[in-house]
């Protein structure tokens, strides 16, 4: 079994900051990709930031940043200079070679992100 806990959501004035932390856990052989996902009220779930840094939402850039701790199996997101429409819940998602010797992707359960204007 592989589980992916997040936490670091909260509540948080504009203009403030934020750090979520996604762990993997579980029998894990390699993770090839980590990143993040958002749902806003009222809209689809969107692409926030990929591990690799190479894939930015282009609301974040500039704001937030990807980071990775493979000894960890760890992926944060450092979100500076909040908004309240980066107001979402937050989900990690990773493609994990797991005990099936597939790789195949999870999710967290996701973080709520509040900002108040």
């Amino acid at each position: 079994q592989v589980q992916l806990v997040e936490s670091g959501g909260g509540l948080v004035q504009a203009g403030g900051s934020l750090r979520l932390s996604c762990a993997a856990s579980g029998t894990i052989f390699s993770i090839e990709t980590m990143g993040w996902y958002r749902r806003a009220p009222g809209k689809q779930r969107e692409l926030v930031a990929t591990s690799d840094s190479t894939n930015y939402a282009d609301s974040v850039k500039g704001r937030f940043t990807v980071s990775r701790d493979n000894a960890k199996n760890t992926v944060y997101l450092q979100m500076n200079s909040l908004k309240p429409e980066d107001t979402a819940v937050y989900y990690c998602a990773a493609s994990i070679l797991d005990y099936t010797h597939r790789y195949r992707d999870y999710w967290g359960q996701g973080t709520q992100v509040t900002v108040s204007s």
